[in-house]
């Protein structure tokens, strides 16, 4: 989307969320990392030029002095990614003994051999708790023996245009002295919340076990139309194959209600407190995971629908383009894409580090975009009504980027 010439990598890439907010942004991929086959499948598919074994895999594997041969380059300007957020959590690892907890020091070393002048880090909140803080207080003090220093804060992906109510934790390391704005209080004050239904509106009904590949309807909102772009086939729309048990017991739920709104003699005898609950159709959805199809796991049945969501209808809600195609078999489409940055987050995060590290002018169409970003909740005619009015984003009071 940009001209700017910002080269990166990613790291523990996953399906590729992450790069493409960074490439919306007008970042450049120089290299990826990722140890998922399927993943690795996907990242690659929708790259034009790129196959899966260009891409490597356990970043383990890679020495410091082959990562300039992996690279391509001697250096770049981001070194982005997150190592896997189940080793960060306070509930599996509340002591740091995941051997994953580990794996940032390959992250740290890749900085120290790319030299950029930032770095990305995304991860779990929880990241900054484990074991009493002391793997966080490991990744600032890396990064200061490298001459970086840390910024960091918990986001709402709901703030930054995405329909979903994910928190994450992120970390930006910059060279010491070249952060002009601090990231603590970048937003992009969108113009309305969206909520599930500005996400997935549009998208064709599907009972339990069905598919559709057609639109039947025209996109509503600024979102849907900016998810749906040019693209004629829709792909993932499949719902899971429910038994008629369970769709009976969720039929009785209402928009947005849980498992207490069914009868009692059709009570499900286990799940997890959240489970059996609708999303409400006009807030973000909690977030995202591979039990989005599982009403029996997580929050995730359809505001109206009596099921749970399709892989398309999860992406959709993470904000990766309905052009996107995701590899392997259904279980394997639903972990990267409830693994995944959502790319509005990380689009967002892009256009902060070109303007507060890099200090490059933001471009026309990098305006443009931001524009989008802020307005994803309004129907189309409501947008056309009020672009000239409506800005880009802001950096506290003294960083305006309004018209």
């Amino acid at each position: 989307m940009g001209d700017s010439d910002l080269t990166y990598v990613d790291l523990f890439a996953g399906a590729g969320g992450l790069s493409v907010g960074l490439e919306n942004a007008g970042f450049e991929l120089l290299h990826a990392v990722e140890v998922d086959e399927d993943a690795r499948a996907t990242f690659a598919h929708n790259r034009a030029s790129l196959e899966p074994k260009e891409i490597s895999t356990d970043i383990r594997d890679i020495p410091r002095d082959q990562i300039v041969d992996a690279v391509g380059a001697e250096t770049v300007d981001l070194v982005a990614g997150g190592p896997p957020c189940q080793g960060f959590s306070e509930v599996i690892s509340p002591d740091g003994s995941d051997d994953r907890n580990h794996l940032f020091e390959n992250f740290i070393d890749w900085v120290d051999v790319l030299r950029p002048k930032a770095a990305l880090f995304e991860n779990v909140r929880g990241m900054r708790n484990t074991a009493d803080g002391e793997f966080f207080e490991a990744v600032e003090g890396s990064f200061d023996n490298l001459g970086y220093e840390v910024t960091h804060r918990v986001v709402t992906s709901s703030d930054f245009g995405v329909p979903q109510h994910r928190r994450r934790l992120i970390v930006i390391a910059s060279e010491k002295g070249s952060m002009t704005n601090p990231f603590e209080g970048f937003e992009i004050d969108t113009i309305g919340t969206p909520g599930v239904m500005d996400g997935i509106g549009d998208l064709p009904e599907v009972g339990p076990g069905e598919e559709k590949t057609e639109y039947v309807q025209e996109p509503e909102t600024v979102l849907q139309t900016d998810l749906r772009g040019d693209t004629d086939e829709l792909s993932s729309h499949i719902a899971a194959n429910h038994q008629s048990d369970m769709v009976e017991m969720i039929s009785h739920i209402s928009d947005g209600g849980n498992r207490d709104e069914i009868p009692d003699e059709l009570q499900p005898s286990s799940g997890y407190h959240n489970s059996y609950s609708r999303l409400k159709s006009d807030e973000p959805a909690v977030a995202i995971t591979s039990n989005m199809s599982k009403p029996s796991s997580a929050r995730c049945i359809h505001p109206f629908q009596h099921r749970g969501l399709t892989p398309r209808e999860g992406a959709r809600l993470q904000t990766f383009p309905d052009s996107y195609r995701f590899k392997g078999a259904l279980g394997a489409q639903r972990k990267q894409i409830g693994n995944a940055v959502p790319p509005y987050l990380a689009e967002a995060v892009g256009y902060f580090l070109k303007d507060s590290v890099y200090e490059l002018e933001l471009s026309d169409c990098d305006r443009t975009r931001m524009q989008l970003l802020r307005c994803g909740a309004l129907t189309i005619e409501e947008y056309e009504e009020r672009a000239d009015e409506i800005g880009g984003f802001t950096q506290q009071a003294t960083f305006d980027m309004a018209d």
